[in-house]
């Protein structure tokens, strides 16, 4: 029997240290089995990904990947948090929010937020999603509004709806000093999301009396989100941010406020989506880049930038949106991990309309399970000193920095919104992730991956918001190429009764031709095409007779490569002679005679889709 020194013992101690160079051998090895050759460096390179802004995520990383000095948390660059103790003391401020324009619907919803785990309000004020200005009085009843902070989005109306909830405050007796919040100017995001010239007149005007009477009160938003939701990656998400939020300390200064003032009347607002790391990361690299535009104004120890952290809109799916939850879990971990002061989850019927009772329960409780029964914020930066992490945060900063010195070079944000820089490098971005969407390089759970065909619709009532202003930004959805052609089906089983149909002609036993069949019937279940495959298996005999009785028009081989060469152009022959309009191979372009194309990974699947529901006339 060993006896193990009371001292403790090292699990590592009769092990010899590993070199990077063995394992890239080790990768060699791996790579020559699946048919590559690359020795040294070029192994690891060949696993290797290439993902936005040109980064490339590598398959491991050591303490020779450097990156800047994190500092520690609550100094100077505020990497690691703006505050000393992180989220260790009590967790991130859970931020719901509302857009209901109907102030007793509100109000009960307010309430059952607060009761239930919400730490403060965003509201929507004004417009058509919003609740009217003169009734925030009575969607504000029971709220205790020297304790539940209130962030206002009230666009057009903010000077209307900042007075009011002034007045509400004092109307209660409640000393103004101590009442907190957000009032929410934004003239920048309103100028993205509208395409008006942007106007900060008003915005300068309430950060000076805030700075001046209501010291718990920020008056003004730097929101990113007009940009990420306009397809932006996240280094143009941050650059637009930064070069946002040094326009208007610009204003700030330029009408009296100190840098120290200006900074502390700004709350940055991100999106956190459900790439994890990406979200740690960025919310990291904001706070760096922030304190350095801090530095450069003189004012170092003002740089702790307030961050919103809102999971993505673009992410969420109205097909399946149940998997929404899963996603906005993710990006809720993100944002906590990443430092964000407060977090907003929006509902997973976010969506589909207005979210019900439940959908906002389970966003709320998304934060609460993560502070209460994970306890994600008891660490200050959980994710400090990953090689990786603290690697991607520096990349990532390197690569905003670089769009917002673009943007300064091109006169500043409101001459880069004027001029349509900013909107012509966003749909570049976009155009080119929407390739990788199509081709499902970049999967999507329920929609272009395992979708049910079958699944029950979620039916919501419908949002009051309307369409995006002409001139402004677009805002655009991961799904909605598929769900263009999802809806197609829709209208055709609506019109006949059934969908369009595909047949699955599948060439010998189970174990040559599942994996291929399974591909083709998600594949084709993507664009609203009910796959039939029954029997399990034909062949050059029985497949005509099987065709028939299916009910489909077109039909598609599935099998192994070697049963290709055997049976494929038979079988297209005879489902031919059936009727077959269209003849596809689930694997690589070959040379069979009566096969018309071919469907594989990698392909533009949205492409092939709709071309053959217009072959189908499915309108």
């Amino acid at each position: 029997m060993t006896v193990l020194p009371a001292d403790g013992f090292s699990l590592a101690a009769e092990f010899p240290a590993p070199a990077h160079e063995q394992w890239q051998h080790l990768v060699e090895g791996v790579l020559r089995k699946s048919g590559k050759e690359a020795a040294g460096p070029a192994a690891e390179e060949a696993l290797s990904t290439t993902v936005e802004d040109g980064l490339i995520t590598r398959p491991l990383y050591t303490s020779r990947d450097s990156a800047p000095d994190a500092g520690h948390p609550g100094f100077a660059p505020f990497t690691r948090g703006s505050k000393a103790e992180g989220n260790a003391a009590g967790g991130w401020d859970v931020r719901q929010r509302h857009t209901l324009p109907d102030p007793a619907r509100l109000n009960e919803a307010l309430l059952a937020d607060l009761e239930n785990g919400v730490t403060s309000l965003w509201l929507t004020v004004g417009g058509a999603a919003g609740v009217p200005v003169s009734a925030l009085a009575g969607a504000l009843d029971g709220v205790y509004l020297d304790l539940a902070p209130v962030v206002l989005d009230a666009g057009d109306e903010t000077d209307a709806a900042a007075r009011e909830l002034l007045r509400i405050c004092a109307e209660r007796g409640i000393d103004l000093g101590s009442v907190r919040g957000n009032l929410g100017a934004d003239p920048f995001g309103q100028a993205a999301r509208s395409g008006a010239e942007p106007d900060p007149s008003e915005a300068v005007h309430w950060a000076q009396r805030c700075a001046r009477e209501f010291p718990g009160l920020r008056a003004l938003t730097v929101d990113a989100l007009p940009y990420h939701e306009a397809g932006g990656s996240a280094a143009e998400e941050l650059g637009a941010s930064l070069a946002t939020g040094v326009a208007l300390l610009r204003a700030l200064t330029d009408a009296g406020l100190s840098v120290e003032d200006a900074c502390g009347q700004l709350e940055f607002r991100y999106a956190a989506t459900a790439d994890q790391f990406l979200t740690i990361a960025k919310l990291r690299a904001a706070r760096r880049l922030w304190s350095r535009v801090a530095e450069v104004c003189g004012a170092a120890g003002a740089g702790a930038q307030r961050q919103h952290a809102v999971t993505s809109s673009v992410m969420m799916t109205r097909r399946d949106p149940w998997v929404n939850m899963l996603r906005t879990t993710l990006a809720c971990l993100g944002a906590g991990v990443g430092g964000a002061d407060s977090v907003t989850v929006l509902p997973f019927d976010h969506a589909l309309g207005l979210p019900d009772a439940f959908a906002r329960r389970i966003a709320r409780n998304t934060s609460t399970i993560l502070l209460e029964e994970s306890h994600l914020a008891r660490v200050i930066d959980p994710a400090g000193g990953s090689w990786y992490v603290e690697r991607l945060t520096a990349e990532l900063a390197d690569a905003a920095w670089s769009f917002f010195q673009e943007i300064e070079r091109s006169g500043g944000q409101a001459a880069a919104l004027r001029s349509g820089m900013i909107g012509e490098r966003l749909a570049a971005t976009w155009a080119a992730r929407s390739k990788d969407l199509a081709r499902r390089k970049e999967p999507i759970t329920g929609v272009s991956e395992f979708p049910q065909l079958t699944e029950r619709p979620v039916e919501r009532e419908p949002s009051p918001a309307g369409p995006a202003a002409p001139g402004g930004l677009p805002r655009v959805r991961r799904d909605e190429a598929f769900e263009a052609l999802r809806a197609r089906s829709d209208a055709h089983l609506a019109a006949t009764g059934q969908r369009p149909k595909v047949f699955l002609a599948a060439l010998g036993p189970a174990a040559a031709h599942t994996a291929r069949a399974s591909f083709a019937a998600n594949l084709f279940q993507a664009g609203g095409i009910e796959p039939v495959h029954d029997p399990v298996s034909v062949d050059a005999t029985t497949a005509a007779d099987a065709f028939r009785a299916g009910g489909a028009t077109v039909a598609c081989l599935c099998s192994s490569d070697a049963l290709y060469a055997e049976q494929a152009e038979a079988v297209a022959g005879a489902l031919r002679s059936a009727g077959a309009e269209r003849v596809f191979l689930a694997g690589r372009p070959g040379e069979y005679a009566g096969v018309d194309e071919y469907v594989f990974a990698g392909s533009d699947v949205v492409a092939v889709l709709s071309s053959l529901l217009d072959r189908m006339d499915v309108a």
